[in-house]
């Protein structure tokens, strides 16, 4: 998304299903821009350690992270319904970056 590359962020996906799932589900969407990257094994992994695995289920919840140069989550934002508001997160950004 240029808004976000002229902010200087990367847009990431992360999923707990496999890449060729991501693959098919990008295709169906009609095409994704950014890249997705799949948490598949160990199942959830990445997505326990930020928190928003949901182990019922076996699904990472939707959620939206800002993390800085240095790895450090510097934002974290949980969206049960909605997806994240593009203007609000390119705030969000401005705020972080001073």
């Amino acid at each position: 998304m240029k808004q976000f590359d002229e902010a200087g962020a990367k847009v990431l996906g992360l999923s707990v299903d496999s890449r060729f799932a991501l693959g098919t589900w990008a295709t169906a969407m009609g095409g994704i821009r950014h890249p997705l990257l799949a948490d598949f094994w160990p199942h959830g992994g990445t997505a326990k350690e930020l928190g928003i695995f949901n182990d019922a289920v076996g699904i990472a919840g939707r959620a939206l992270f800002i993390i800085d140069g240095e790895g450090v989550v510097r934002h974290s934002e949980a969206h049960t319904t909605t997806l994240p508001d593009v203007g609000a997160t390119l705030e969000k950004l401005a705020e972080l970056n001073g």
